[in-house]
């Protein structure tokens, strides 16, 4: 599959991911309490659910790596910017807040497309079940936060 199909694959998969009930609110948790990058998260489960595949160190260190100045240096910034404007009276400044909010989601988009460039390549684990795959890639994520409250809710949504 080409990059730029996996690029898009991945951002589908995603979208789909963040819509069912509870995930999105569960994915801010990770992110917000316990410091975890969500586009990682969907990037395990992506792996696990519709890639048939088992993530090892270094694929996750090299998707971490694809990421980590990009997230710092735009998502992030963007993120907390558009976040500190969110109870802002003035119309003006709402509407900038808007206009973040879609620069948000397109440097999101561009940082799964990233990780798409790093996905490992190769067989599906198609003798694994699909359950023990998530909690692998899982884990590789979030370490002991596998765990978690909202890994859990991630989980039972997408099952």
């Amino acid at each position: 599959m080409a990059k730029e199909e996996m690029a898009e694959a991945f951002w589908r998969f995603s979208l789909m991911a963040y819509a069912r009930e509870g995930v999105a609110q569960a994915l801010i948790g990770l992110q917000d309490r316990r410091g975890h990058n969500v586009n990682l998260v969907l990037f395990a489960l992506w792996h696990a659910l519709c890639r048939r595949q088992r993530l090892d160190p270094r694929a996750m260190g090299r998707a971490r790596s694809a990421v980590a100045g990009f997230e710092h240096d735009l998502v992030g910034p963007v993120r907390r910017l558009r976040r500190a404007l969110k109870d802002h009276s003035d119309p003006d400044v709402q509407a900038i807040r808007r206009r973040l909010q879609s620069l948000e989601v397109a440097a999101e988009r561009r940082a799964q497309a990233r990780l798409a460039a790093v996905a490992q390549d190769g067989p599906s684990d198609a003798g694994a079940a699909v359950a023990a795959l998530v909690e692998d890639n899982l884990r590789l994520v979030l370490g002991g936060d596998v765990a978690a409250p909202e890994t859990r809710a991630i989980v039972a949504s997408l099952f």
